[in-house]
């Protein structure tokens, strides 16, 4: 070959060499890159980190489908939803569902069975007349909260596996997935950017948060409670986690207040009125996100004492509980783990 034709060829290879290196520097750079969508009645951020632009381009939207796609099935507001067959034919005929919704909804009543009915799907009878969290939210009558107490039982809620089937057996029953769909939506984002290649992430939908992998600085997340009194931005403690949920149910998140008094949307399917068990929140820290939903709920219903038994009954999860005269409990596995930093709060075991 002649020297001005290998001349031309290094050139060529060394322009080549230059393209990439500028490709995947500038264009293709590796950062944090997130995406934010309103789904599920509340906003949801799911960030990728130390991930290159190209592969964010790819998951991000990706994962927006992902949300939006649980929102079109589970949503309870939406009446194309399949939530809202579902209860639009109770009494009346079951209903095939998608493998999403069947799942999600087959949890819900292993939880009502572990907790004794605290947590329960078919208190939407008498959530959707509170309402709380929409312009439309009131404080219903006694006497209309007693006329639908009977249709809160999820023994009534008729599950075909081979269908895939949900059948009411009451009409007039109503389900709501509230409780549980953000969890599993997490949990079904974790798994698709995993499978794709991604190693760092934070999942936040609503306050259901979920991390995994390391933070940019190549270090576990650092991850705040909410303060339930919301006196301030700070959060109440922090706790370092990677590969696990997080979830927090407090009384501050969605509620309406009549003749001074404050009624939270966590709804006691026994009552028909919101719990009330001097609990201002709990948080769950565990491996997979719809667990950590159900048990928030769950346990807020059970209360202090027989919350903190039954979460120290189970494999890998923790609590925190925090009281309205601002005590703080946390489970064993994470006593040496969690940080207080608001000094009006006080560490109670």
């Amino acid at each position: 070959m002649k020297k001005s034709n290998l001349k031309i060829l290094a050139s060529i290879i060394i322009f080549f060499i230059i393209g990439l290196i500028f490709y995947f520097t500038v264009i293709d750079k590796v950062g944090t890159f997130s995406t934010t969508n309103y789904y599920l009645d509340t906003v949801n951020q799911i960030s990728v980190i130390n991930t290159r632009k190209s592969k964010a381009n790819k998951v991000l939207p990706a994962s927006d489908k992902i949300v939006l796609d649980i929102h079109n099935k589970m949503s309870s507001q939406l009446a194309s939803s399949e939530v809202s067959k579902i209860n639009q034919n109770a009494g009346i005929q079951p209903i095939k569902v998608s493998d999403d919704t069947y799942t999600v909804i087959k949890k819900a009543i292993s939880y009502s069975q572990k907790t004794g009915g605290k947590f329960d799907i078919s208190v939407g009878a008498i959530s959707s007349i509170w309402n709380i969290g929409n312009e439309s939210a009131r404080v219903p009558s006694s006497e209309e909260i007693k006329s639908l107490l009977p249709l809160v039982n999820y023994k009534d809620i008729s599950l075909n596996d081979k269908e895939k089937s949900v059948y009411l057996k009451k009409k007039g029953m109503k389900i709501d997935l509230g409780g549980i769909a953000k969890g599993y939506c997490a949990d079904k984002l974790a798994d698709y950017l995993k499978e794709n290649g991604v190693k760092n992430a934070i999942i936040n939908l609503g306050g259901n948060i979920y991390v995994f992998g390391q933070n940019a600085k190549k270090t576990d997340f650092n991850v705040g409670v909410q303060d339930p009194a919301k006196t301030n931005t700070e959060p109440l403690g922090t706790i370092q986690l990677t590969d696990k949920s997080i979830v927090t149910s407090g009384v501050y998140e969605r509620f309406i207040e009549k003749d001074g008094k404050v009624y939270h949307h966590m709804i006691n399917p026994t009552t028909g009125y919101p719990f009330e068990n001097n609990l201002s929140s709990v948080t769950i820290i565990s491996k997979k996100s719809i667990d950590g939903d159900a048990l928030s709920t769950s346990t807020f219903g059970l209360g202090l004492e027989e919350g903190m038994k039954f979460i120290e009954g189970l494999d890998d999860v923790n609590a925190i509980f925090i009281t309205n005269d601002k005590k703080v409990y946390t489970s064993k596995g994470i006593k040496d783990k969690f940080s207080l930093e608001n000094s009006s709060y006080s560490l109670a075991n």
